[in-house]
């Protein structure tokens, strides 16, 4: 078998058994690919893979620093070539004992910066961007997204896989597929479905049951960039601050149900994650501001 032929194994064993989402296979493709090109040509079969030293590692990992990779992607690119050496060790290539001796980069773990929940509804109307020369009805598609990401918790790619078909009526739910293939139900509020609806009635293009829900200027698929540029334009007009990204709507609906009192467990589900401990991030960002709170407010402080 080829270094080629076992990198295509490799990945479609991961999209078919793992589950891992298009972009991270994607990713871990090209990591397999940069690490191979840093052998050089030489390391073309399986067992020269796994024949690679620590110090190869190590020296590519510091190459790939002084390209201005971060942390986190070299974190991810640690993962990769891991997960493709183990690959070609049960395939019986030989051992991922290199690979098994390498710690990655320490990654500083940030707090959530959420929005203010006034902040984060003014994102959902279209009043917000009044004076933008774009159409109305791409006003009420952003602002109906940005509902969304806000009072449902949705990742903006979860958003816009949402099916014409899927378009929710007050009080009902949505059966999102989120990381992993794992499904969940979120309930959608008055104001989301509201938001949904007023989209709807002013888009021009014919949109069937089974096309998305949200469309782009031409009638084609939503890019997330668009909506990411929208929430750029936002900053402007509410003077929001640079960590406002469509993301950070997501932040802002699990920090702002459990400052009024949410229980964690069922944040996790709305949220989709799979540990507990991914959700309880949120509790630190909340403490910091009770903190934060005090410390203004208190006459001792």
């Amino acid at each position: 078998m080829s270094i080629e032929n076992a990198r295509i194994a490799w990945l479609a064993e991961l999209a078919r058994e793992r589950l891992y989402s298009a972009k991270t296979i994607e990713a871990y493709g090209r990591d397999v690919g940069q690490f191979l090109a840093f052998l050089g040509p030489d390391h073309r079969a399986p067992a020269d893979f796994l024949a690679a030293r620590p110090a190869d590692l190590r020296l590519f990992l510091a190459a790939r620093r002084e390209a201005g990779v971060g942390s986190r992607s070299l974190m991810r690119q640690l993962a990769g070539l891991r997960s493709f050496a183990r690959f070609l060790e049960r395939e019986g290539h030989g051992h991922a004992s290199a690979f098994k001796a390498v710690k990655g980069p320490r990654v500083k773990k940030g707090l959530p910066r959420p929005l203010s929940p006034g902040d984060a509804r003014a994102t959902a109307t279209r009043e917000a961007r009044a004076g933008e020369a774009k159409a109305p009805w791409i006003l009420a598609r952003d602002a109906a997204v940005f509902a969304l990401l806000y009072g449902a918790g949705l990742r903006i790619s979860e958003a816009l896989a949402l099916r014409r078909a899927d378009a929710p009526e007050p009080g009902g739910v949505l059966l999102i597929t989120g990381k992993g293939g794992k499904q969940r139900q979120v309930p959608v509020l008055p104001q989301i479905a509201a938001a949904i609806a007023d989209y709807l009635a002013q888009c021009p293009w014919r949109m069937p049951a089974d096309g998305p829900l949200f469309v782009g200027a031409k009638g084609g698929p939503l890019s997330p960039r668009i909506i990411q540029l929208a929430m750029e334009g936002l900053r402007g007009a509410l003077g929001l601050p640079e960590s406002a990204t469509p993301h950070a709507l997501r932040h802002s609906f699990a920090t702002h149900l459990l400052a009024r009192g949410g229980d964690l467990r069922t944040i996790q589900e709305l949220l989709g994650h799979a540990s507990l401990s991914t959700t309880q991030v949120y509790t630190a960002v909340d403490t910091d501001r009770l903190m934060a709170t005090y410390k203004a407010a208190h006459p001792r402080a």
